[in-house]
Order: structure tokens, then C-alpha cells, then sequence
């Protein structure tokens, strides 16, 4: 057996930077146990494994290198590249995903972004503060949880940048992962975020679609705004655009293919 893989860089326009995900294109999806040992092997933060669906469109799934996930937004942009790029989708056309978070769209824009249209996660129930700050060592401005994870906002840029967090504290909190976010000091961009997330195998991922669900509707009960732009600031760091659409968020970025590969088993 044979599977051809390529990895993307999402939410960039240059090779090494953004969140790399692996995306694998089948005509039947493998068995779960042999998706998430690829997953593994692949040791990125997402492998995406693509089915298209007889009905139309595609099944979508994502696999961290410990876990399949319920959403992902990197590796959705990476899939959806990768099907425009070959052709399996007409350019003007729409990516119609069917996953475990419900239907979602990918569209191409003129300038070039990928444009998915996602569900607003908002962060609206309390979360114990102190359990977080003493994971990050900050003390946060405010605190709360959605369905998958936690969110502290801090009062600057550079309290985000200089974070030395306690991995294992975060590992112990009961949710997917920790976004961490704050208001961005470059004119240009609205806000800023990292997200941890060492309970699906994922310490600190580059740049993170499905927790800017989240960090819109944040920023735009804040901001008074409904479309932002925004960076996370890891290592690699990344762009990502979003707009609030009632209970739709549509999150737009770049992305290139840097590898293909073909995977003996």
C-alpha cells in the first residue's frame, strides 16, 4: 500500500513559516489505528486524510500524532490547497468538507487567499482563573471556555511573547488546549494569540484556525468590529484574516506546498 502525502505551509506565503499539516488524498479512508500512526510518523501537528463523497463533495478528517481531533483549521486550509492546486476542484468552485464539526466551505478568492467558512466558537463560560494563570505565570485580564478550549486575554504583546509556561499545568487543565491572546502593537493587525495544546500531542502549534472560531467573537465584542486581522506569534508565526458572520466565522489565509511524498506500508 501506497499513500501519497504533501505538506503544506497554511496561513503563509512563503515555504517554513505558518503551521505545516500533511494531507492525504484516498479513495477510501484507511482504518483509523493506521491514520493516526501516519499521523504520528508525520510528527506535524495535523495530518489531514481526504475522502471524496459519492453524494459530493468530501469527508474531512484530522489527526494530531496522539489524537483525531473535531476540527482543524490549518490543516482544512492545507486540504483545500492541495485540491485546488491539483485540479480535483475547479478553482472557482467551492471545497464542500464534511466533518465531525458539520459542513464546512472553502472558497479561492481573487487575491489568491483561501477563505473557510467555519462556526463561531465563543468563549462565553467561566473557566477558574488561577488554574490558568499558574500555568502561564501571568496573571490574566480575563478567563473563560467554549466547547474545546480555554481562553485567557493579557494586557500586552510583549506578556504574550515573553510567556514561560508550565507544560505540564496546561496539559492538567480539562480542555483541548489553552489560547492565549492579547491586543497586537502593529497598527495594522487587531490582535495577537499562541496556542497551547500538550493534551492532543501539540506543545505549542504555529497558528491555529479552529481557535480563531474563538478569539473572533472575542476581539469583536472588545473591538466593536467584526472583521480583523490577526497573527499568532510562535516561532514560525502566521496570518490570519477573520470576519464574524453571525454565528459563522470566515477565517482567510495563504498557503504553499513545500513537499511531496509517497509513504510505503
Amino acid at each position: 500500500m501506497e499513500l501519497t502525502l504533501y505538506q503544506v505551509d497554511a496561513f503563509t506565503r512563503t515555504p517554513f513559516a505558518g503551521n505545516p499539516a500533511a494531507v492525504c488524498v484516498v479513495e477510501h479512508f484507511p482504518e483509523a489505528d493506521l491514520m493516526q500512526k501516519v499521523a504520528n510518523e508525520m510528527n506535524l501537528s495535523e495530518t489531514a486524510f481526504v475522502q471524496p463523497r459519492e453524494e459530493g463533495g468530501w469527508h474531512l478528517r484530522w489527526f494530531t500524532p496522539t489524537d483525531e481531533v473535531d476540527l482543524c483549521g490549518h490543516a482544512t486550509l492545507a486540504t483545500a490547497h492541495v485540491l485546488f492546486e491539483r485540479e480535483l476542484v475547479p478553482s472557482d468552485a467551492t471545497a464542500v468538507f464534511h466533518t465531525l464539526s458539520g459542513e464546512l466551505r472553502v472558497t479561492r478568492r481573487a487575491d489568491g487567499q483561501l477563505e473557510m467558512d467555519f462556526p463561531s466558537e465563543p468563549a462565553n463560560m467561566g473557566f477558574p482563573g488561577e488554574l490558568i494563570d499558574n500555568a502561564i505565570g501571568v496573571d490574566g485580564l480575563r478567563h473563560a471556555v467554549n466547547r474545546m478550549d480555554a481562553i485567557v486575554e493579557l494586557e500586552s504583546e510583549q506578556q504574550l511573547r515573553d510567556l514561560k509556561v508550565d507544560m505540564s499545568a496546561i496539559a492538567a487543565l480539562d480542555v483541548r488546549g489553552l489560547i492565549v491572546t492579547a491586543p497586537a502593537d502593529d497598527p495594522d493587525l487587531d490582535f495577537v494569540s499562541r496556542f497551547f495544546g500538550p493534551q492532543v500531542g501539540v506543545p505549542e502549534d504555529p497558528v491555529t484556525g479552529s481557535a480563531h472560531c474563538c478569539l473572533a467573537p472575542w476581539w469583536a465584542d472588545r473591538l466593536g468590529k467584526t472583521h480583523m486581522k490577526a497573527r499568532q506569534i510562535s516561532a514560525r508565526g502566521g496570518e490570519v484574516e477573520v470576519e464574524l458572520n453571525a454565528d459563522r466565522v470566515l477565517l482567510r489565509g495563504h498557503a504553499v506546498t513545500v513537499l511531496t511524498a509517497a509513504m510505503s506500508l
